[in-house]
């Protein structure tokens, strides 16, 4: 014989008599649960249906075999006791139902040996009434519950005593009962299982459909982004490097600032070009070139001043943050600086950065412009919307308000995790 196949019967078994048991199944006293008055009735019927049983089978062994109540009373509730188990612990059900099929025939009289008045005082089966019906329900709910290996052992195991105690003329009966129950409950298991297995699939389908629609979106955005944007941001690039050459006379500080132009928009060229890349990548974590930090703010600050714009930088951070803080403080600098350029031409503009009892303070400010930019009839901004998102993505904080002198002051406090894990 295969000992692959003799190790996974041995297994079976095993499970069967002494191992872990299957999970519960929902019960349907859960549905209830918004109605815990109902919930507790129906369970406290329940208790009173079992102990009933109970009642009936203490006496009928009272009667008809003639045990001491204590006796009875343990024999009734050994035969009920498998019936609150079926949905959370099937095996131990059908174990203490098995141990019922073997002990519950105790002092059984058969009903061919005595007779009273005509009227026959033994009993024609060697289980109660009630003992019957729980063996027929414990077998086929747990043949509904169980791998069909353990099943086998169950049914095998469950008819041990059928051909102990029952007449010979009926075992052969039982037996095909015993085995109709135990195929229809692995037919429902097996149906339930497929069933179950296609509303999995079916919903992975449909996670997959969502998935492929939202990457279909984001290409499409990568692609307008790419055919619109950074068509324009490339043709800036270039006015601004040839404009010089165009012009006769033109004075060092102009040349210098086409120049700054023309830097930023090779910068925002490589930054577009890095977002093309996240927007087209299936992967959830895409590969991408390395994010701007606080490293990065001096050359930031360096290409403001090349634009015209009068910008200090004032930093007293202890060590490097870690990356999201780092990008998150690098976008929000750059944000401020663009909107103090946009909204308040020619004012004074003032960045610090500072550690703040564990976090990162982040401080954009600037005077009140001599020259304010006119509005862009374009459509709103969303630059503070992005750089509050930013700050309460990580757990900070973000505020924008005018100052009392007439500028503007952004803020925001960042926890600071520490790239060498301090904080």
């Amino acid at each position: 014989m295969d000992r692959h196949a003799v190790r996974v019967a041995l297994m079976a078994l095993r499970r069967a008599l002494a191992g872990p048991d299957y999970p519960a199944t929902r019960l349907p006293l859960d549905r209830l649960r918004h109605r815990p008055r109902t919930a507790a009735t129906l369970r406290t019927l329940g208790l009173l249906a079992l102990l009933g049983l109970a009642l009936v089978t203490a006496q009928h062994l009272l009667d008809s075999r003639g045990l001491p109540v204590a006796t009875a009373w343990v024999i009734a509730l050994l035969t009920v006791a498998p019936l609150p188990l079926l949905s959370t612990r099937p095996l131990l059900a059908w174990r203490i139902m098995f141990v019922g099929q073997l002990f519950g025939t105790f002092n059984r009289r058969p009903s061919d040996e005595a007779v009273v008045v005509g009227v026959p005082v033994g009993e024609f089966w060697p289980w109660s009434p009630t003992q019957v019906i729980v063996i027929v329900v414990v077998l086929a709910t747990v043949a509904a519950r169980v791998d069909r290996a353990v099943l086998a052992w169950i049914g095998l195991l469950s008819l041990i005593p059928v051909w102990i105690f029952v007449r010979p003329g009926n075992q052969v009966g039982v037996t095909l009962l015993f085995v109709v129950l135990l195929i229809v409950g692995d037919l429902i298991r097996r149906n339930l299982l497929a069933r179950r297995a296609l509303a999995e699939e079916a919903e992975r389908s449909e996670l997959e459909k969502a998935r492929r629609a939202v990457l279909e979106e984001r290409t499409r955005i990568a692609r307008e982004l790419h055919d619109v944007v950074a068509h324009h941001m490339s043709m800036i690039a270039v006015q601004a490097e040839t404009a010089p050459y165009r012009l006769a006379a033109v004075p060092d500080p102009t040349r210098a600032e086409f120049a700054a132009i023309a830097d930023s928009a090779r910068a925002a060229l490589t930054d577009m070009r890095r977002l093309l890349g996240v927007l087209r990548s299936e992967s959830e974590d895409p590969r991408t070139a390395p994010q701007p930090g606080l490293a990065e703010l001096p050359a930031l600050v360096a290409a403001a001043r090349r634009a015209g714009m009068a910008v200090t930088l004032e930093s007293d951070v202890g060590s490097e943050p870690s990356a999201p803080v780092g990008l998150a403080a690098y976008r929000i600098v750059q944000e401020g600086l663009a909107n103090a350029a946009r909204h308040a031409a020619g004012a004074e503009v003032h960045v610090s950065l500072r550690d703040q009892a564990g976090n990162l303070a982040v401080r954009v400010v600037n005077t009140a412009g001599g020259t304010p930019a006119g509005p862009d009839t374009r459509g709103g901004g969303q630059g503070l919307t992005g750089m509050r998102e930013r700050a309460v993505s990580l757990g900070g904080t973000f505020t924008a308000c005018p100052t009392a002198a007439g500028g503007y002051a952004v803020d925001a406090l960042l926890p600071s995790d520490r790239e060498d894990g301090t904080s």
